[in-house]
């Protein structure tokens, strides 16, 4: 028997970038969200006298060796269990390669998920976020799923308190970023605002408090703004006006006023002004359908906008069709992912 994990995608909220460390990666401090975009990962797997494994994909450019993480995880966690088998891996994918959404990331966690339920054996949890975030900076948040709260390089994860879905469109660029470069061009323009490693401490730990405290307000305050006069708190009714929504965008509005960004754009943009254009158009500010936040996602060059309501996403996403002249450039019309649909709708059958 076969195991089919979905294999879902991420957003920035925000991303600060702090001083580059010791071992070369710079300290971050970001906000998670899971999306219901997802590729599907499907694992076989039986002990044997000795480990095989194959990786195969229905894209072209999905390595399919030892430098593909789903690979790496399935190698590792093999190793620290004690056990040799034989591992099928297919990877079919339908999220952007180098998106800045953690496709590659989420394989990952994907296909450690599956392997453990094919061998009916697991690691302990504190392990399993180890050998995750020994395969990749963002592998760790797909072991949590929903909204998670990331440190140190990325991989230092604490789940937040959940918003309900929200309405979300992803447009997808036809132009590559390159992560190292971003980070690199992000050094010299620190280095030239005087940015100093303790100036960018303070800030990344500044942000964090802010992160945490914000998603605490809509659960401790017993506070929901613009409920309609028919609806109560706690009504079942998830239609635009109802709980579910105010509750999204009281987050959401809380989460602007901190002042958040994704630092990455202030480099990606200069370089990439097609980008900057797109996000113009997803915010839409005197459009009839604004987002209540729009930003780049990790490094991109996946972007999104988060919106009030399905109708609204979608006008929003006929707006930036009509807009954008680019060939093969995609818009993704999806929701955000509380963690626990996250894990019930993980396992794909």
């Amino acid at each position: 028997m076969a195991t089919r994990v979905r294999s879902y995608s991420k957003i920035n909220l925000g991303l600060a970038i702090g001083p580059a460390r010791a071992d070369g990666f710079h300290a971050l401090t970001t906000l998670y969200q899971t999306l219901d975009l997802h590729d599907v990962v499907t694992v076989t797997a039986r002990q044997a006298a000795s480990t095989r494994l194959t990786l195969t994909s229905n894209h072209p450019r999905v390595p399919l060796d030892g430098r593909n993480t789903a690979w790496k995880i399935v190698e590792k966690c093999l190793e620290r269990l004690g056990v040799a088998a034989e591992v099928e891996v297919l990877i079919e994918k339908s999220l952007p390669i180098q998106g800045g959404m953690g496709a590659g990331s989420a394989n990952a966690a994907a296909a450690l998920i599956a392997l453990e339920r094919e061998l009916g054996v697991a690691l302990p949890g504190t392990e399993r976020l180890e050998l995750a975030a020994a395969v990749g900076s963002d592998v760790p948040l797909f072991l949590l799923g929903g909204a998670v709260l990331g440190l140190g390089r990325g991989e230092q994860v604490v789940p937040l308190p959940d918003m309900p879905p929200t309405a979300c469109l992803v447009v997808v660029p036809n132009v590559g970023v390159s992560t190292p470069q971003a980070f690199r061009d992000w050094d010299t323009l620190a280095a030239g605002d005087g940015l100093t490693p303790s100036v960018e401490h303070d800030r990344l730990m500044k942000l964090s408090l802010a992160y945490a405290s914000l998603y605490a307000e809509p659960g401790t305050s017993g506070i929901v703004r613009n409920l309609s006069p028919e609806k109560k708190q706690g009504d079942s009714d998830d239609v635009q006006g109802g709980v579910r929504n105010d509750l999204a965008e009281n987050t959401l509005l809380s989460l602007v006023r901190t002042g958040v960004e994704n630092d990455f754009e202030k480099v990606v943009f200069p370089a990439y002004p097609s980008l900057r254009e797109t996000k113009r158009l997803l915010m839409g500010t005197d459009s009839e359908a604004p987002a209540l936040y729009a930003a780049l996602s990790g490094s991109g060059s996946a972007l999104f906008g988060l919106y009030r309501s399905d109708a609204e996403a979608r006008i929003a996403q006929q707006r930036v069709q009509s807009a954008v002249t680019q060939a093969g450039v995609r818009t993704l019309l999806t929701e955000t992912l509380p963690r626990a649909a996250y894990w019930e709708r993980m396992f794909a059958g």
